[in-house]
């Protein structure tokens, strides 16, 4: 780092504090939910304000998570380097940027979108920092906590699109809220040594990586199979995008059964890059859907 240009080492420090590719996918999500909510012409001013807004309330929500964590990321070999515990960025500016982001992210969604969707994303920074956060080292049902604001993004690009929100809109959060119980037990199977350093609570039952584990992580994403169906049933899917979203769903469902039946890390890891590439897959695909 000492020969590290000082410009792109504050670039590099800023980047890991929002969580730049989390940060990205996010708004990913935002995007999908305005334009498959959206009838008639895009208003291309309201989208950009989604998009700029949206990464700007998550880069908050993520500065704000490292500032709270920073004495257990320091514990942890995967988040040790951060600017925080490695000590390139000072709490107090981590604490100033991450209050403009959020300022700068909700204000503008509430008084030019609406304010419908500057309070959803109100809401959604501060169940992810004020609720999900703190109860990682209390209780695994931090995970379920935490699936709520997770769920929002496409919600809260639907009502940026619409206004209002409507049961189109909560079938695509019932599909990414459910989506984040197998992405989220994923990574922490593979992270658990790192996790119990730190004194996180994130897998679902006491065995940890046991069957017990493996076995409700298999549930729920088996449980995406039938809600496949919920977007055509409220309009927002056809024939063509629930067959595919069935597809994607039983493949993963394949991943999380091979790690019921292994209890490995390969399967794990194999089921963490599976959620990756699920939800913006179906996502892609009501959007194709949309457009054919």
């Amino acid at each position: 780092m000492e020969n590290q240009n000082p410009v792109a080492a504050k670039v590099s420090d800023y980047s890991q504090l929002i969580k730049f590719r989390l940060s990205t996918l996010v708004v990913f999500s935002a995007a999908a939910g305005y334009l498959i909510g959206f009838n008639g012409q895009v208003n291309w001013v309201n989208f950009f304000l989604v998009l700029s807004g949206g990464m700007l309330v998550t880069a908050a929500s993520n500065g704000f998570n490292q500032i709270i964590e920073r004495k257990t990321d320091a514990l942890m070999n995967r988040t040790s380097g951060r600017p925080l515990p490695a000590g390139r960025m000072s709490v107090n500016e981590a604490l100033i940027a991450s209050s403009i982001m959020g300022l700068l992210g909700v204000v503008p969604l509430w008084i030019f979108v609406n304010p419908l969707t500057g309070f959803l994303s109100l809401l959604s920074l501060l169940l992810y920092t004020l609720a999900y956060t703190p109860l990682k080292k209390i209780t695994p049902l931090a995970v379920f906590v935490g699936a709520i604001p997770g769920a929002m993004p496409p919600l809260i690009g639907w009502v940026a699109a619409t206004g209002s929100i409507e049961p189109a809109a909560l079938s695509l959060c019932a599909l990414q809220f459910i989506w984040q119980f197998p992405h989220f037990w994923a990574i922490a199977w593979v992270q658990d040594e790192d996790y119990k350093r730190a004194g996180f609570k994130m897998l679902p039952s006491p065995d940890g990586q046991g069957k017990r584990s493996a076995f409700q992580t298999l549930v729920y994403t088996l449980s995406l199979i039938p809600l496949s169906f919920l977007p055509q049933i409220y309009g927002t899917g056809n024939n063509f995008s629930t067959i595919i979203l069935i597809i994607f769903g039983i493949a993963f469902s394949f991943q999380a059964l091979k790690l019921y039946r292994q209890c490995s890390m390969q399967a794990a890891r194999q089921l963490m890059f599976g959620s990756f590439f699920y939800l913006p897959m179906i996502q892609i695909t009501l959007l194709i859907g949309k457009m054919f």
